[in-house]
């Protein structure tokens, strides 16, 4: 066992000095690549067909061929055939998708002490190859993360970073003028975007007209310090391309009131405040299907607007107990990430200061009229795209991307709407349809394969995979990813989990730390 930990340690030490033939984790690109047998779920809706052989070379798809019918035996001379340098991978009876995009990833933080090696391999081990970091510790450094990405020099997803409005700034961004040269900045510094959490209404005209004349996406955060002024209405309608979790919805959807209905001693930076009174909002907006609630659809609709509604990272509030007692937290939580997670008055997320049944009951009520409107959205032609923002409120990086599918259906999609969710809407959303998020000629290769169907069970997708009670009475696990392939490369998804366990592992040993629920 120790000779286990030193492998996995040095592993870890080097993992950014790799490139191109990593090791038994990751291996790849390869001149050509060839999957065989395998179901495929395309990601665009269609119903799964197979069993296919898809062919890449080096990073393309250059193939997808039909070989077979269910339980006949395939004949090889339909099948592509192995050059003397290519590899193969035998996925007979198993499932192929897109590679999944988790539309709202941090790549850790200091606070959470989460580095972003121990970030990529959750995320990679979960199927997730491409991310959109909406700000985080610093533009340079997601851009550095970026590059080393694409060189194949490290283990990692494809990244796209997005910067927060202002972020780098060496003043208070307050003029209109202001906000354009610092969005013609942003771009002249490599972004791929920018993460807005509300500001002045001239400022956010400005800084959105701007944004979008470079060509550049946008995402937003509708804080309550500005969105009496600034709905999410008024966002699409100045150009933001998506917003995140569901802030400046509801508030668009206002008919007897403009503000929310803050108790009178609500204080923002009391976090048991806000997100307590934010479990009470929904209720206060259009009631469904009324002729305020269509209108405002229809015109988000009509303006081509992406909703990330990241249902995920808000389940604690309905349900805290199951949040915190998740089973994957005692193999694959560092420490660090366990103390941040406590109850806190400092720490972002943390508002268990005396959260109870009353605070429960309402969020269950929010998640209801919450997820009415997103699955109408939906129904009615607009896109809906799957992110975690994991790394707060119990929910950690891969596993919340899971938990956020599993609450897609929930709200009411079918599970290829789920998965077209995770894949080409994001693509869409993304501006990079053309690229990825569906598994078709031309486009990367980007995949997630699987033994078991997650059309028939989400839970499957988890790295702990789902419980199951065989014909012979034994209870075993089944599932996990597999193999996780982005462009190209093939990532050994179980392998992934072993080595996060193991830095955990090392973590806790240091500290002689254990797993305690709070107060105990």
């Amino acid at each position: 066992m120790k000779q286990f930990y030193l492998f996995i340690f040095f592993s870890i030490l080097f993992a950014g000095t790799i490139k191109s033939q990593f090791n038994k984790t990751a291996e790849g690109p390869f001149s050509q690549l060839i999957i065989r047998g395998a179901i495929l779920i395309n990601g665009n809706g269609a119903p799964p067909i197979g069993p296919v052989d898809i062919t890449v070379e080096n990073d393309k798809i250059t193939a997808i061929n039909v070989v077979g019918y269910p339980g006949v035996a395939i004949e090889e001379s339909r099948r592509p055939v192995l050059n003397n340098d290519g590899k193969e991978i035998n996925a007979t009876g198993m499932y192929i998708l897109p590679g999944f995009i988790d539309m709202h990833g941090h790549i850790g933080g200091d606070a959470q002490g989460a580095d972003w090696d121990y970030v990529f391999k959750l995320w990679l081990a979960h199927g997730v190859t491409t991310v959109r970091e909406p700000s985080g510790r610093s533009l340079a450094y997601a851009l550095d993360l970026k590059q080393r990405s694409i060189k194949n020099e490290i283990i990692a997803p494809r990244i796209l970073a997005y910067t927060g409005f202002g972020q780098g700034s060496k003043k208070s961004i307050s003029t209109k003028a202001q906000a354009r040269e610092w969005v013609r900045q942003n771009a002249k510094n490599g972004a791929d975007g920018i993460k807005f959490f509300g500001a002045e209404p001239e400022i956010m005209k400005a800084a959105l007209d701007e944004n979008k004349k470079l060509g550049l996406r946008s995402a937003c955060h509708h804080a309550q310090l500005s969105v009496a002024r600034w709905n999410a209405l008024h966002s699409a309608r100045a150009g933001l391309t998506s917003m995140e979790h569901w802030y400046g919805l509801p508030e668009a959807l206002f008919e007897d009131r403009t503000v929310q209905n803050y108790s009178l001693d609500y204080n923002y930076q009391n976090e048991q405040d806000r997100f307590g009174e934010a479990g009470k909002l929904w209720k206060q907006a259009a009631v469904p299907y009324s002729d305020h609630w269509n209108n405002v659809m229809s015109e988000l609709i009509d303006l081509d607007f992406t909703m990330v509604p990241t249902f995920n990272i808000y389940e604690a509030s309905r349900d805290l107990h199951r949040a915190r007692r998740a089973e994957w937290h005692e193999d694959y939580t560092l420490p660090s990430l366990w103390r941040f997670f406590q109850p806190s008055k400092i720490s972002h997320g943390s508002y268990w200061h005396f959260w109870g049944t009353e605070e429960e009951v309402a969020w269950k009520e929010n998640f209801n009229l919450w997820m009415t409107f997103i699955n109408e959205y939906k129904n009615r032609g607009g896109r809906i795209a799957a992110g975690s923002d994991s790394g707060f409120i119990f929910q950690l990086y891969g596993f919340a991307y899971i938990r956020e599918l599993e609450m897609l259906r929930e709200a009411g999609f079918h599970p290829l709407e789920v998965i077209r969710s995770a894949t080409l809407n994001g693509a869409e959303a993304l501006g990079l349809a053309d690229h990825i998020g569906s598994i078709e000629i031309g486009k990367s290769a980007d995949f997630v394969i699987i033994e078991e169907n997650p059309l028939k069970n989400l839970k499957v997708l988890y790295g702990t995979g789902a419980i199951k009670l065989t014909e012979g009475n034994k209870v075993v696990r089944v599932g996990g990813v597999k193999h996780t392939i982005r462009q190209g490369v093939v990532y050994d998804a179980k392998q992934l989990l072993r080595e996060v366990k193991a830095m955990v592992e090392i973590a806790k040993k240091k500290e002689g730390f254990r797993i305690t629920q709070p107060g105990n």
